[in-house]
């Protein structure tokens, strides 16, 4: 009988041997062999994080690698503790992957001959980091599961390799983050130098026997401030749309569906075991600092989406302004915030992946992703239009999709502090929602007028972009379409399930509960958490602001799409008004997203010295 504690591990090992098996037999067995094979190693995999997932409840699962078990509370073991926000995570990572598989079976090209397999293999080498990170109870761990994902995902991103463009944004992207983990692991080793630890728990337990001082918000802000680049906070999120706009469409899908969730899930992880305790950093002083960050994220992000006529910088900056929302959610650090944003983040992957993979149709099809480029060209593909538009209202949290059940209990949850809260939730979700659905109306129904260049300079546009198939003329392969359709079921069921909501609010309290964690961690013993279990059900004033952004989002697409085609002083006079507030803002912030690497680096310079400031005073 398998034990649940022996899950764990196992959950990790099994995307790490799928991965050497493909790399050892990939050479000798055809395209079909190696899809069929890496489709069935991440099936096995979400199998095994469904099972933990079960197996784990409402409690906490532990594993100390080769028996090394904690006595009288010291052990120079490995740990690994699975709670269901982390399993949950990382069972959505495997859901995600075996999303990308399938979609992959007819789509990427065929990889060369003397490396066949190296593609699914890196993916399952990528999600055994993600997986890792998400269910590693060590901070050392953390480290490295969090460079491998990296170092794998900057692979990924360059893997077109004859191409220059994939390759700048693949070494943007490692440079900027491995900045950021160098900034982790000092951090590591000055809580090492005070604690003698490493374990999440064993820290807290050693950090609540100091006094504060400025040595423990230095190490808190070195330590996240890798994780925080990662999660593409503003201003350490430079190297996201330009990474994006170049990397294959599956990497996209599981980079924006997951990858950057994980930064914000590594903040709140650490936070609340490790540096929440007494003596630690005060609730009131990081929920100052970090939905403040968040928010600055959730409008810039939003900001340049609107903007963007390249359709996957368009979603990847979508991507920065909904991580600004997750941040903000988490960091009010209650237990029905946190609830509310895990119901956010799984609807959020489902329907972000979906609109990459139809983004991929267009550029399997037409070989661009410029919304100005195809206009009217996307009409002879209703079904692929169609889901694109179903994917706009998801991203702009259209009931009963999770992702408005999400941001409705967030909001609720952040009212009383913060009321202007909601305004920004509502304010990012329609025009992160209505940048999707002005680029549907132009690209598949060929609404309004041709649209012209804005703010003249340099901008992507997403032309002349690089085939990802070699037979552009092709059918349409039926994986391609039948992907994005499940995912945004998956977005929809999970508003509609009552019982996963219900497990997700367990899940919270359980997260937000470091007496919990600790006692588990240590001494192998379940403490039941001390808070009530928070109410994540639908609710009037959530429905109506949900309403609210999915109308908001399709006035704003409306106005962009047709309003150059009305004619009338008054609107003559509005149109000029924003244009100039457009030059003003637009232009400038524009061209701080240079793509030149020495600015990505002096903005992580300037983002980390400030949050030091702030968590220090």
């Amino acid at each position: 009988m398998v034990r649940t504690s022996d899950l764990l591990p196992l959950a990790i090992a099994v995307p790490l041997l799928g991965a050497v098996v493909l790399v050892i037999v990939g050479r000798w067995l055809p395209r079909p062999a190696i899809d069929v094979l890496v489709t069935v190693w991440a099936a096995l995999e979400v199998g095994c994080l469904a099972w933990l997932w079960l197996r784990t409840g409402d409690g906490h699962s532990v594993s100390w690698l080769g028996g090394w078990s904690p006595v009288h509370g010291e052990s120079v073991g490995i740990v690994l503790v699975g709670d269901r926000i982390g399993v949950g995570l990382a069972l959505l990572t495997g859901a995600l992957v075996l999303a990308v598989v399938v979609y992959s079976w007819r789509y990427f090209d065929e990889p060369p001959e003397a490396h066949a397999g190296t593609f699914p293999a890196l993916i399952l080498l990528f999600e055994a980091g993600m997986v890792g990170f998400a269910l590693t109870g060590d901070l050392f761990d953390a480290f490295v599961f969090f460079e491998l994902m990296g170092a794998v995902a900057y692979a990924l991103t360059g893997y077109r390799i004859e191409d220059p463009r994939p390759v700048q944004g693949a070494l943007v992207f490692g440079v900027v983050n491995s900045l950021g983990a160098y900034c982790s692991l000092l951090g590591i080793g000055l809580v090492y130098a005070r604690t003698g630890e490493l374990g999440f728990a064993q820290i807290g337990v050693q950090l609540a026997r100091h006094s504060p001082d400025a040595l423990l918000s230095v190490a808190f802000v070195l330590i996240v401030s890798g994780l925080l680049v990662k999660a593409a906070v503003v201003p350490l999120h430079f190297w996201l749309p330009d990474a994006h706009s170049v990397a294959p469409t599956p990497v996209c899908m599981l980079l924006s569906g997951v990858m950057v969730e994980l930064g914000v899930y590594g903040t709140a992880r650490v936070y609340w075991v490790a540096f929440s305790g007494p003596h630690g950093i005060t609730h009131a002083h990081l929920r100052a600092v970090f939905v403040a960050a968040g928010v600055l994220t959730a409008l810039v992000g939003a900001v340049m989406c609107w903007q963007q006529r390249h359709l996957k910088r368009l979603l990847a900056f979508s991507t920065v302004g909904h991580v600004g929302l997750f941040l903000a959610g988490t960091a009010l650090l209650t237990p029905a915030a946190t609830a509310g944003t895990a119901l956010y983040v799984a609807a959020h992957a489902g329907v972000k992946a979906a609109l990459f993979a139809t983004t991929g149709v267009l550029l399997d099809r037409y070989g661009s992703v410029d919304e100005h480029g195809l206009y009217r060209r996307g009409r002879d593909l209703p079904f692929v239009g169609a889901l694109f538009v179903v994917g706009g209202l998801g991203l702009a949290g259209l009931p009963p999709f999770g992702t408005a059940l999400g941001k409705a209990v967030a909001e609720h949850a952040g009212e009383d502090e913060f009321p202007w809260l909601p305004a920004v939730f509502v304010l990012v979700s329609a025009l992160t929602g209505g940048a999707v659905l002005r680029a549907a109306s132009r690209i598949f129904a060929g609404a309004g007028p041709r649209p012209r260049d804005r703010y003249a300079g340099t901008e992507t546009t997403g032309g002349g972009e690089e085939p990802e198939i070699r037979d552009p003329q092709r059918r349409i392969p039926v994986p391609m379409l039948i992907v994005p359709a499940v995912l945004l079921a998956a977005a929809l069921a999970v508003g509609l399930l009552p019982g996963l909501g219900a497990a997700l609010a367990h899940a919270a309290r359980q997260f937000t509960d470091r007496t919990a964690y600790t006692t588990a961690a240590i001494h192998g013993h379940t403490v039941a958490p001390s808070a009530p279990v928070p109410d994540v059900g639908w609710s009037a004033e959530g429905v109506l602001l949900a309403l609210a952004s999915t109308v908001l989002a399709v006035l704003l697409a409306t106005a962009a799409v047709w309003g150059p085609a009305l004619r009338s002083p008054a609107l003559g006079r509005v149109a000029a008004v924003c244009e100039g507030v457009g030059r003003r803002v637009i232009v400038p912030l524009r061209r701080l997203h240079s793509g030149h690497l020495g600015d990505y680096v002096a903005w992580l310079a300037v983002g980390t010295a400030v949050l030091l400031v702030v968590m220090t005073v």
